[in-house]
């Protein structure tokens, strides 16, 4: 699978997932409802699905022009990280402002999702690419 539709399925499975867990997580985390944790994890996922979309298109250009094809360990790792990071810039002052939190708490309860989901995005990817197999760039 390549392309639009590869960017698709990745994209739809992957914030599935992510509203389920980070639902839970935000509010055990800010010690909010369900419910108002649901509607931040819906927002996040929508800011996540526009982040993925540049993030990934631009991880894929700088992949095609790389001599070693594949995608290590090493360059898996780089790309979680390099994603989780800008989304974090993005969600903090969110967290924050939606939860009636300080920036610091917001920041504590980011980093703590960014490093459940630094391991659930390169599990993730790994299984993906086993399924649909390597995009073209990394083939």
């Amino acid at each position: 699978m390549q392309g639009g539709l590869r960017k698709i399925v990745y994209i739809s499975l992957y914030e599935l997932i992510a509203i389920v867990i980070a639902s839970t997580g935000l509010a055990a985390g800010a010690g909010a409802s369900l419910e108002r944790a649901g509607a931040i994890a819906v927002a996040s996922s929508v800011i996540a699905v526009v982040w993925n979309l540049v993030y990934n298109t631009l991880f894929e250009r700088w992949e095609a022009r790389q001599s070693v094809r594949g995608r290590s360990v090493r360059r898996r790792m780089a790309h979680a990280i390099g994603f989780e990071l800008g989304f974090l810039v993005m969600l903090v002052p969110l967290f924050a402002w939606w939860f009636g939190i300080g920036l610091q708490h917001a920041l504590v309860l980011e980093i703590g999702l960014a490093l459940f989901f630094l391991v659930y995005t390169f599990a993730f990817n790994w299984a993906f690419d086993k399924t649909f197999g390597l995009p073209a760039a990394a083939q």
